[in-house]
């Protein structure tokens, strides 16, 4: 069932996929597009949240019936999502009632679980999510797609970062990686409890790093680095927090990587420190700049009609990078981590 080889003009590359709930569609048009195109050929994907889903349909695709076995997996998986509905899918505040209402249904429910858990709203512990990765993703044929998966979730107990990858990518691992605990229960997976990944991996790329994978790391990234202003409001002020935390692992992450660079550049590393360290060439879709428009609220969003408007912006960012950004594939980084995302006080150093 394993899929067939690109062409050996293909170029290897990894794939780092945030989480975000339902604007994990814009990555769906994403990966839909690098799929079509036979420039690359993807080896590895490390992912959390609704990235893991993505990664997960895509495998699973790939291995049934090659890309457009992937474009059509990806589908079927967000039509499930849809139809099934996340639990908060229709808390969203018609526009022309805005104005009009010093509340939300999103924020009444957040007000909710802010006194009440899952445990308590939730005694079923019914989950649409589950329902819908059942219903459209064969593990087996994820596991047998020769595409290296690495999916985050974070350990409740020990706050640390879990991997899973090879035979570890089952139904409740994605799930793990993509727990919000004011949403759902803790997944538990070998007598450990986990939650969302993105508290610990929003994506994970050390799993790409100290692997064999491609060195060339394209990160599709969903949430916004930088907003201006400040927040004022208790739904914006929610929103930012919301941004910053499942920002905050990924930029430790790249302040590492940009640090072990600098080491390589200027052959400051003993030499029996130097076959411990790599060179990785960074690539990057800015997905949070395309959609920092919408409120935090439409995370939870499922109808299809706004999922195919995410989808779309993905391919349009997707085709972009293939259009200008390919090119530095296999030879360099696409753009300047210290420059990008480390403070002008760190870019010295």
């Amino acid at each position: 069932m394993a899929r067939k080889p690109r062409s050996a003009s293909a170029k290897p590359i990894s794939l780092a996929l945030q989480g975000g709930g339902a604007h994990g569609a814009l990555s769906w048009g994403v990966l839909e597009t690098l799929a079509q195109s036979k420039t690359i050929d993807i080896k590895a994907i490390t992912a959390t949240s609704a990235g893991a889903m993505n990664a997960v349909a895509f495998a699973a695709g790939m291995a049934k019936g090659g890309p457009q076995g992937a474009i059509e997996g990806l589908e079927a998986f967000w039509r499930e999502v849809s139809k099934r509905s996340a639990p908060y899918s229709r808390l969203k505040t018609p526009a022309a009632l805005k104005a009009m209402l010093p509340w939300s249904p999103f924020n009444l429910m957040s007000a909710m679980t802010a006194i009440a858990s899952p445990y308590d709203l939730n005694p079923f512990d019914l989950n649409p999510l589950r329902d819908a990765v059942e219903a459209s993703i064969d593990f087996d044929a994820v596991r047998a797609s020769g595409i290296a998966l690495h999916l985050t979730a974070t350990n409740v107990e020990t706050g640390r970062a879990r991997v899973f990858t090879g035979a570890e990518i089952t139904i409740d691992s994605v799930l793990a990686s993509a727990c919000l605990p004011q949403t759902f229960r803790a997944v538990e997976i070998d007598g450990a409890p986990y939650w969302d990944g993105g508290y610990m991996g929003n994506p994970s790329l050390f799993p790409l790093i100290y692997s064999d994978a491609p060195k060339d790391i394209l990160l599709v990234m969903l949430n916004p680095l930088s907003r201006a202003g400040v927040p004022k409001t208790a739904s914006e002020i929610q929103e930012r927090l919301n941004e910053i935390n499942f920002n905050a692992s990924l930029l430790g992450e790249l302040r590492a990587i940009s640090f072990v660079q600098k080491l390589l550049d200027g052959h400051m590393l003993a030499s029996d420190a130097q076959g411990k360290y790599r060179r990785v060439f960074l690539h990057i879709i800015r997905g949070g700049a395309a959609i920092c428009d919408f409120p935090l609220e439409s995370k939870y969003d499922t109808d299809m009609k706004f999922l195919s408007e995410l989808r779309g912006r993905g391919v349009s960012l997707a085709t972009r990078w293939l259009d200008e950004c390919v090119k530095h594939v296999g030879k360099e980084s696409g753009f300047d981590i210290r420059s990008e995302f480390l403070e002008p006080n760190e870019q010295s150093q």
